[in-house]
């Protein structure tokens, strides 16, 4: 068993603790972390989304931030921004809440483009500008993005560019009959969504596990067939009538860099076909512009994905 393999089962036992189900968020969540990558995560209200990434980021003992988007808030309420010392006579930083390893941007649509962008350089580069100088967020930095599907009003569509800059896009569904019941079964026996040191969740990885692992998955072999295929995939959704705009070589790194992981999670050091299939829908859902017949029709960015792969040849 693979050092990956085996630190996502382990965060998968605790993590199970908390949240119910939602198994293949939580495995998309874990190559986003391994890929250096962000997630936005899609769901209707009360379905665990910030219950979700409170859980996963104790189970790897790192920092937490959480910002509430609202629609009055500016980029120096994300950044930070200089305070005058009367002490001194001088300017310091203050750093704002996106300084940490993990931060959840909780309804990220509520908040207009201006302060939607000051998220950018961040996602991109890892560092935040404030007045000609620069400040590093660490390489643990990630940003877990989550939006309601459902409201529209008041809301602020994020822009082509910077959902480009999302690794995954995941989507939770309603947990099935089973898992609801036993939701409600935690919480009649005492289980407190709100207070989350109350239940026994370990620690079961470091910042230097972390980052010793992204380098075991960057080692998982990838043939030329395989990268091949990869490319094949990503092109063919230009190409395809149903779309406006297709998806960007960024798909396409991104598509490599969680295969790679998934191949470790399933104990092997080398990327098959299945793999890259199994990441093709978080990875490319937001990246395609649909046509608006075609939504008309019917269509979805997942459809699409999935006719796409029907129709690239898998390679043997």
């Amino acid at each position: 068993m693979s050092n990956i393999s085996e630190m996502y089962r382990q965060l998968h036992a605790e993590g199970g603790k908390a949240v119910v189900g939602q198994d293949e968020i939580k495995e998309e969540l874990f190559c986003s972390l391994l890929s250096g990558g962000h997630v936005l995560l899609e769901g209707v209200p009360g379905i665990a989304k910030t219950l979700l990434v409170r859980t996963f980021c104790k189970a790897i003992g790192a920092d937490f931030g959480r910002i509430q988007f609202t629609p009055d808030m500016m980029p120096s309420d994300v950044t930070g921004s200089n305070i005058y010392d009367s002490a001194t006579g001088a300017f310091h930083f203050r750093r704002g809440p996106i300084f940490t390893d993990l931060l959840l941007a909780d309804e990220i649509n509520r908040t207009p483009p201006k302060t939607q962008s000051a998220l950018l350089e961040a996602m991109q580069e890892k560092t935040v500008t404030n007045d000609g100088v620069q400040y590093d967020l660490g390489p643990l930095f990630t940003v877990v993005a989550t939006q309601n599907p459902l409201e529209f009003e008041g809301t602020y569509a994020l822009p082509e560019a910077q959902l480009d800059r999302f690794l995954l896009k995941s989507v939770l569904d309603y947990p099935t009959e089973s898992q609801e019941s036993e939701v409600l079964s935690r919480v009649q026996h005492g289980f407190d969504a709100q207070d989350l040191n109350s239940v026994d969740i370990g620690t079961v990885a470091s910042k230097d596990g972390i980052l010793s692992a992204r380098k075991e998955a960057r080692a998982v072999a990838t043939t030329p067939e395989i990268r091949a295929y990869i490319l094949a995939i990503v092109r063919t959704t230009r190409d395809t009538p149903a779309i406006v705009v297709g998806a960007s070589p960024r798909a396409a790194i991104a598509l490599l860099l969680t295969s790679q992981v998934i191949a470790a999670l399933r104990d092997r050091d080398f990327v098959t076909p299945d793999d890259i299939k199994r990441m093709a829908r978080p990875v490319l859902r937001h990246r395609l512009i649909l046509r608006p017949e075609a939504e008309i029709e019917g269509y979805s960015s997942d459809r699409v994905v999935d006719d796409v792969l029907s129709k690239v040849p898998v390679p043997r």
